[in-house]
């Protein structure tokens, strides 16, 4: 349904998005986790069209977002990092205005929606709240019930109840089989939401889970030390991916995936143990991996 590939933009001093490629399928919810300026904005306003690569392609639903970006507005549900809204008008004329573009109008829809997330358009949008503003962009996002769903940011602004109130909405909008690309920096936001998670860094897609291997854990590390030298030496020849070691206390950490189970313990088996701990890596620590700048984890390194 949404299809990014090989997207390039390089903006100059590191800034972009640059061979960008993913896809999510009908009916899929796809996380982008990053920081800001890591490039998840960027690739959403492409995916609106509004900016145009420098090389690759992105399309949903078969539409080419840039050549038939009048078509993409009428079938996406965008909302934006960022909310930008014009002068002169209140929170009705806001919603009036962006039917008017799409040439739709669900008046009952929209009646629902400001009921749920309880806001009052009447106002003069320049003097609404950031959570104000950012329900008023929730409201025009979703009011024409679109299949597909591209949402930047989508709780900055809302007060902890809205943001939970959002997250269940999330929830039915999904069991209604749409299909939604969420950026976000927020791990429980996308732990909870999302059926696979991108992280990008720097422009660049550095690592793709699926919710499964983050509710299982993404990686399991085991740590072991020795009542002896002679043990502590036999297990860091074994074919186990060491991480970590430690001659002095004789302690091992080692990065042990579900088919590596049998090696680990034929690793182990017959050796004098003093201790032993599992710890199964998080979203958030797995994720934090990228971003250390000694390319450290837990004082491990990690492929």
């Amino acid at each position: 349904m949404i299809k990014v590939n090989d997207l390039t933009h390089d903006y100059g001093h590191n800034r972009g998005v640059f061979d960008v490629t993913f896809e999510v399928s009908p009916g899929e919810t796809l996380g982008f986790l990053g920081p800001n300026g890591a490039g998840k904005s960027t690739t959403m306003r492409h995916l609106m069209g509004f900016s145009k690569p420098q090389r690759g392609s992105v399309s949903i639903a078969g539409l080419d977002c840039t050549d038939k970006s009048s078509e993409i507005m009428k079938k996406v549900g965008y909302l934006p990092g960022e909310v930008a809204l014009p002068d002169g008008l209140d929170g009705y004329g806001f919603i009036k205005m962006m039917q008017g573009m799409r040439k739709t109008k669900n008046d009952e829809n929209v009646k629902a929606l400001l009921e749920r997330f309880r806001l009052d358009p009447k106002g003069n949008v320049k003097r609404m709240s950031i959570g104000e503003k950012r329900k008023l962009a929730v409201v025009a996002a979703f009011m024409d019930d679109p299949d597909v769903l591209l949402l930047d940011e989508p709780t900055s602004g809302l007060d902890p109840l809205m943001q939970e109130e959002f997250i269940a909405f999330i929830r039915e909008q999904k069991k209604k089989g749409r299909t939604i690309l969420l950026s976000s920096h927020i791990f429980s936001e996308v732990e909870a939401l999302c059926d696979r998670i991108a992280i990008i860094k720097e422009g660049r897609l550095v690592s793709t889970v699926t919710a499964a291997e983050i509710a299982h854990g993404l990686h399991n590390i085991m740590t072991v030390s020795f009542e002896s030298k002679k043990d502590y030496d036999a297990f860091l020849t074994s074919p186990l991916d060491v991480r970590e070691h430690d001659k002095k206390s004789l302690k091992c950490s080692v990065v042990v995936d579900d088919e590596q189970i049998n090696d680990f313990i034929n690793a182990v088996s017959g050796k004098r143990i003093k201790s032993f701990d599992e710890h199964s890596v998080t979203l958030e620590e797995y994720f934090m991996h990228y971003y250390k700048t000694d390319k450290k984890f837990g004082g491990m390194s990690y492929a």
